[in-house]
């Protein structure tokens, strides 16, 4: 315990009569004024032994000179058999280099103090926390050592350290001592020898928690995270990554839990686990009279510790356990770093993709539309194409998604609208003998609810001089056949325009053919999976079933006024086969691939130059 002023002050007087007695030839210190007669003077000497503060006088050689009775008893002997032993050995100084060197600056006299706390080992057997301080005693060629039992104190700041790292729910370490832990794990495998140099990380969340929470109340929520935190902690055991040799099971908050391996043997090792958890927390819970039965997801990640940070491996854990949950919950899966540059490239891509319209990085091509009975061209559709100053040129699957979903689709779609009908009123004035051509353009759903798609393409028809019937916007047939409300009202506020409706990808989604006679629509654009099935394999013969469905499909929309496009015609076989069945238009390699606006207007001249052939037969135009 801490020894008050008035101990310590009179401890120190009493240190200088006793160092004055023990060497004479130390000249001691001047005393104060007495305060009373001289004959009244305190015995300085008798304080010192008498303090409840451990103290001893150090020379400069590090032995003791004196020591107090408080010091005797703390470390289990008597005053007298102190002296003349080192004051290093006594409490432990040499135990740390940095220690020990401050030590020997105390003994020399070129620093003034030290402060250290050391753990020592008493003859009974118990241990105990000392406060150790060294300093020079004014006047005379010694330090002053004492020590303070903060035994107590220490107990209590464990004890405090406990409640502060551990989950108070369910006793396990909680999100702040597994981040010490896993920090200290990164770093010290830099220089332990012996280790495998890797670490692993089963990161799990419950599937379905909140229901639980939201029926049977948070008691039982509580009892269920305590008994899943009990069962890791024994599957862990049981496959020896427990607490000790290395390992942790963490509640990190909510109903997420962590599992982490230190010197894992690789992926396997990790599957293990990750088997053996998702086994065990999937067999029911008995709690208070409740039978529960719950899933997790978890997300393992296996890596080497070199280059590896605390917050990399979280993030590639966190990734890991979203796909597990994406890919339908109850499952574990490994970290794929192939996938994962995916999503990274597909995050680079959102954060860039409004700017990017900004800038001017998108560009459109052009696929010709095709009379399949005389081979003219009829209509282009404008296909969008980002060129990425780090990826490169990019096709609309890699970033139209990724545009619907952050709603950047209505500016890159007003951007499609006014370039394509730009063009194309550019192609008309160009080549005024020629037929004009129409341009087809894709509306994603998100432009009829988020703009005013009406408005807009009334306002760039204006601009641009396009007439209404020279534009084709196409839906997906999904979004068509669930409009109802706003979308269905500017479909047909577009359709009484003049611009044509067209449904694209026909026959892939939930067609309801009743309700495809009340749509404004004008155009079916059969799916590319018909008439791949027209193709000849080798040794193969079509499926008769394909062309009757085809034509099935050509005349029910021919009844209701619509004309029909054939996507993905590759060969002339096929293109045969689809204008026997009455199909309209073809789009597809057989013709052309999407190409730059100069390509289009050399077709459209060359075919003018040649004379629109009457031939059945139609032929690639590039």
């Amino acid at each position: 315990m801490s020894g008050t002023s008035e101990e310590i002050g009179s401890a120190a007087h009493s240190v200088r009569s006793a160092v004055t007695e023990r060497h004479p030839g130390v000249p001691a210190a001047p005393s104060p004024p007495p305060r009373r007669a001289e004959s009244e003077s305190p015995d300085y000497r008798a304080a010192f032994n008498a303090a409840h503060l451990a103290m001893a006088v150090v020379d400069r050689e590090g032995h003791v000179v004196v020591a107090n009775r408080a010091l005797a008893a703390l470390l289990g002997t008597e005053p007298h058999a102190l002296a003349r032993q080192s004051a290093s050995d006594l409490v432990d100084l040499a135990a740390e280099a940095r220690t020990w060197a401050a030590y020997q600056e105390v003994l020399l006299g070129r620093q003034a103090r030290l402060r250290c706390t050391r753990r020592l080992k008493h003859p009974d057997g118990h241990s105990l926390w000392t406060e150790v301080t060294l300093g020079a005693v004014p006047g005379t060629a010694n330090v002053l050592l004492s020590v303070a039992d903060i035994t107590d104190r220490r107990e209590l700041q464990a004890r405090l350290r406990h409640l502060q790292m551990h989950d108070p729910v369910t006793r396990l370490p909680n999100r702040a001592l597994f981040f010490e832990r896993l920090s200290a794990a990164l770093e010290a495998s830099s220089y332990r020898h012996g280790g495998t140099g890797r670490i692993g990380l089963c990161y799990l969340d419950l599937d379905g928690f909140k229901a639980v929470n939201d029926t049977l109340g948070h008691r039982v929520g509580d009892r269920l995270l305590t008994a899943v935190g009990a069962r890791l902690t024994q599957c862990a055991d049981q496959y020896g990554y427990g607490r000790t040799g290395g390992h942790l099971v963490a509640r990190l908050g909510g109903d997420e839990f962590a599992l982490l391996v230190e010197d894992s043997t690789g992926t396997e090792q990790l599957a293990d686990l990750a088997r053996s958890v998702l086994a065990a927390v999937q067999e029911p819970f008995d709690l208070a009279g409740q039978r529960l039965s719950v899933s997790a997801s978890i997300g393992v990640v296996e890596r080497a510790t070199a280059g590896t940070s605390a917050t990399g491996l979280m993030q590639a854990a966190d990734t890991t356990l979203y796909w597990a949950k994406a890919d339908g919950k109850a499952r574990w899966t490994l970290f794929d770093p192939e996938r994962n540059a995916h999503r990274m490239t597909r995050q680079a891509l959102s954060s860039t993709l409004r700017p990017a319209v900004e800038r001017g990085e998108f560009t459109l091509e052009y696929q010709p539309l095709v009379d399949l009975e005389s081979g003219a061209v009829r209509g282009v559709e404008a296909l969008v194409r980002w060129s990425h100053p780090q990826f490169g040129t990019l096709a609309p699957n890699r970033f139209i998604g990724i545009a619907e979903e952050d709603g950047s689709i209505v500016q890159l779609g007003q951007w499609v609208l006014r370039t394509a009908c730009r063009q194309a009123r550019r192609w008309q004035i160009e080549q005024p003998s020629d037929a004009p051509v129409f341009v087809s353009v894709n509306v994603a759903v998100r432009q009829v609810w988020d703009s005013d798609l009406v408005g807009d393409v009334a306002e760039i028809l204006a601009e641009t001089g396009l007439a209404p019937q020279l534009l084709q916007l196409e839906l997906t047939e999904s979004a068509v056949m669930g409009s109802a409300g706003r979308p269905l009202q500017a479909l047909q506020a577009l359709s009484d325009m003049g611009v044509r409706i067209a449904i694209d990808d026909f026959g892939t989604g939930y067609s309801n053919l009743a309700y495809l006679s009340r749509l404004p629509v004008s155009v079916l654009k059969l799916d590319g999976s018909f008439v791949r099935g027209f193709r000849y394999e080798e040794g193969a013969h079509p499926n008769p079933a394909d062309e009757t469905i085809v034509e099935a499909l050509v005349q029910l929309a021919h009844r209701l006024g619509l004309t029909v496009t054939a996507e993905c015609v590759e060969t002339a076989g096929q293109a045969a086969r689809l204008r026997r069945v009455g199909c309209d238009t073809g789009q597809g390699w057989l013709y052309s691939r999407a190409v730059a606006p100069e390509a289009i207007a050399g077709m459209i001249g060359r075919q003018a130059a040649a004379g629109r052939p009457d031939g059945p037969a139609p032929h690639p135009l590039v």
